[in-house]
């Protein structure tokens, strides 16, 4: 059976990733990976790590507003196609973006069943984030199995009325990923990052990395954000920033205005996933709104300053492995002089969002879901 894995982000390729491997081994699943277009190239470059290729990619028309309307319009006659060509036994979604929902929407109208990869994360706030709190809810009324990542996004599913068999909690791929990744202990392929790496090493300095990109920090929040990175620079001789910097125009314009040609930080494009887990493994201090970084850096006990006022992951918070401060510049700095002092330290707990096994957790889901049978050791692994 063909199970279909549908990518347009960069994040949810990486998520899609460990499961795809999974199902490749598998005797009896199948999966074929579809890239949206959403974001070119940068599926690619997420798949690449784990030796995986993308099998089709959608023929979208260009865009040319850039709004979500557009996107929506040409993805769906897409979808619709490569759905009915390939017939696969069930579509995997993941997360929240356009692509996400446009795809559970095309498979829903043909009878295909929607498996929905992270799923249950929610703010309660159809403005934060902006557009995924939407989206997310949307796909989840589409659904036939929710691959939740913690107990607590099942149990948000339910108080919506999802039926229990229809939940799985797996923990998150994205912990899959990133270990993977990590074990391999790749030097740095990003020029300006195997530079810094060596300055911090030579002058026993201490690695601060910061990403903003989401759409509700364009503008002031990303102001006051930028301001507080200057103060941190300013107040901690040892500090050096790492900014790996949105491709998006409005948002790279923001963070070089600020913090181009400031003394001890580093603005580069977005790191091949290789690179931003090491940076996240030399990280003393990260400052992110990426709810991806939220759930990689607690595997390598780096603190989180979360960038925004509402977190869909309060699992990382709760656990004491992340602190929610939002943008206002003061609290920003603030909390990361209290970190970078020893004031407050993160939790040792490990990831609240699993241990390494989603992947094998949603295959038996799915196996389950479309009546497959599998070796009783693989079940065995998964459990």
């Amino acid at each position: 059976m063909d199970v279909m894995l549908l990518a347009g982000t960069r994040p949810e390729a990486l998520k899609l990733a460990p499961l795809a491997l999974a199902l490749e081994a598998h005797p009896a699943l199948r999966p074929i990976l579809v890239h949206s277009g959403q974001h070119a190239g940068m599926v690619e470059q997420a798949l690449t790590p784990f030796g995986l290729v993308v099998d089709e990619w959608l023929a979208v028309p260009p865009r040319v507003t850039g709004g979500q309307a557009e996107l929506v319009a040409g993805l769906l006659p897409a979808l619709d196609d490569v759905l009915r060509r390939h017939a696969p036994a069930a579509l995997v979604v993941q997360g929240d973006t356009t692509t996400t929902l446009a795809g559970a929407l095309a498979a829903f109208w043909l009878g295909i069943p929607v498996v929905h990869l992270e799923a249950g994360l929610r703010t309660h706030d159809l403005t934060a984030p902006f557009p995924e709190e939407g989206a997310r809810q949307m796909v989840s009324r589409l659904a036939a199995l929710h691959l939740a990542p913690t107990l607590g996004a099942a149990a948000e599913l339910r108080a919506e009325g999802v039926a229990r068999q229809r939940i799985a909690v797996t923990g998150n791929t994205v912990v899959d990923a990133v270990l993977e990744i990590a074990a391999r202990d790749l030097p740095a392929r990003d020029t300006a990052l195997a530079l810094l790496e060596m300055e911090i090493a030579e002058a026993a300095e201490r690695l601060v990395l910061v990403t903003s990109h989401r759409r509700e920090s364009w503008g002031e929040p990303l102001e006051r954000t930028l301001a507080a990175v200057q103060l941190i620079v300013a107040e901690h001789p040892d500090v050096q920033v790492l900014f790996p910097a949105h491709p998006n125009p409005q948002v790279r314009t923001q963070v070089e205005a600020a913090l181009a040609g400031l003394p001890r930080v580093t603005i580069t494009d977005p790191l091949e996933y290789p690179d931003l887990v090491r940076a996240l493994r030399l990280a003393s201090l990260v400052l992110t709104d990426s709810g991806g970084i939220q759930e990689e850096a607690p595997t390598f006990g780096t603190p989180v300053l979360v960038l925004r006022d509402v977190t869909e992951r309060m699992e990382v918070v709760e656990a004491g492995c992340a602190w929610l401060v939002g943008t206002e510049t003061s609290r920003i700095a603030d909390t990361a002089a209290r970190l970078l002092s020893g004031e407050l330290r993160p939790a040792q707990v490990g990831n609240p969002y699993g241990e390494g096994n989603a992947a094998a957790l949603a295959v038996a889901a799915i196996e389950e879901l479309l009546g497959v049978g599998a070796p009783a050791h693989k079940h065995a692994a998964a459990s």
